[in-house]
């Protein structure tokens, strides 16, 4: 059997959607459920700008469907501003402020890194060691957190809980062996990310698990994707779920990932035109992996 095919958006709340996406009329607080049952992921993006409350993470479960997830993406504090740094308390606080409310819902977690951080080798080992791996780590993390989650932490995890993790680089100095052969040591995935040329496209595989970012096509954040296009996007997402990788992929290493089905996760991040929720659709369509509809 291939591995799980999850096709979804990169957030759900934008204006732009409204009329055309979301029906006329329907009420902003209804937008997460009427988007959970078009597509099966989608990632959250306000916890990239500050610490959200457990009472949302909650709220998000409740609203999905029983076999929805979705990925987090991580805080900007840790990858902007403190640049990954002596980052243990920042993530303590991050998966104290109700990440782990997600539950069963809770899928790969996303560290995107700005574009001017280059690869530093020691930098970036020092804090894929301290990323936590499942419920109990995690909660063992979040208890160190500081007095910015004093009284609205959660800290709680059910058992069995896995936190997957993946990593979006945005500076060429990443496209090196050395820094797959990391990944790979931490079991870390590294983003694909197709960036209308902006920044780098690394395909190489590092996980059990690939996740898979669509800016634009053409132009960043705007452009749609056509039928070309996403038979490409398609064909290389089959690929991998059946443990392949595609003749020509945009390699920075020269030794091949270990052979093994793997789960997908692609994410649409071409929202501004409202084109994110068709093409994830689509997409989806394309390769067996759409939600019923409801």
């Amino acid at each position: 059997m291939p591995g799980e095919t999850r096709i979804g958006i990169s957030g759900w709340k934008y204006a732009p959607w409204r009329g055309k996406f979301y029906p006329r009329g329907l009420a902003q607080r209804r937008e997460l459920e009427f988007a959970s049952r078009k597509v099966s992921t989608i990632e959250i993006n306000g916890s990239f700008y500050s610490l959200q409350r457990p009472e949302s993470y909650e709220a998000w479960r409740e609203q999905t469907p029983e076999d929805f997830l979705f990925a987090v993406k991580g805080s900007r504090y840790i990858t902007h501003m403190m640049r990954l740094e002596d980052a243990e308390i920042a993530l303590a606080n991050f998966f104290a402020s109700g990440v782990l409310a997600l539950g069963a819902k809770l899928g790969p977690v996303l560290w995107q890194l700005p574009p001017r951080l280059a690869y530093d080798a020691e930098r970036i080992d020092a804090f894929l060691s301290v990323l936590p791996r499942d419920g109990r780590s995690a909660l063992g993390l979040a208890q160190l957190h500081d007095e910015r989650v004093d009284g609205r932490g959660f800290l709680q995890a059910p058992r069995g809980l896995r936190i997957r993790h993946a990593i979006e680089v945005r500076h060429p100095s990443f496209a090196t062996p050395d820094f797959v052969a990391m990944l790979r040591r931490h079991e870390v995935a590294l983003v694909v990310a197709d960036t209308a040329g902006r920044w780098p496209l690394i395909e190489d595989i590092t996980a059990d698990f690939v996740y898979l970012r669509l800016h634009g096509d053409k132009e960043l954040y705007a452009s749609g994707y056509g039928d070309e296009a996403l038979a490409k996007w398609a064909a290389r997402i089959d690929a991998w779920r059946h443990g392949r990788q595609l003749a020509g992929a945009r390699l920075a290493s020269p030794r091949p990932a270990r052979r093994g089905m793997r789960d997908v996760f692609c994410y649409f991040d071409n929202d501004i035109k409202v084109h994110a929720p068709h093409d994830a659709a689509r997409l989806a369509q394309r390769l067996g992996a759409g939600v019923p509809e409801a």
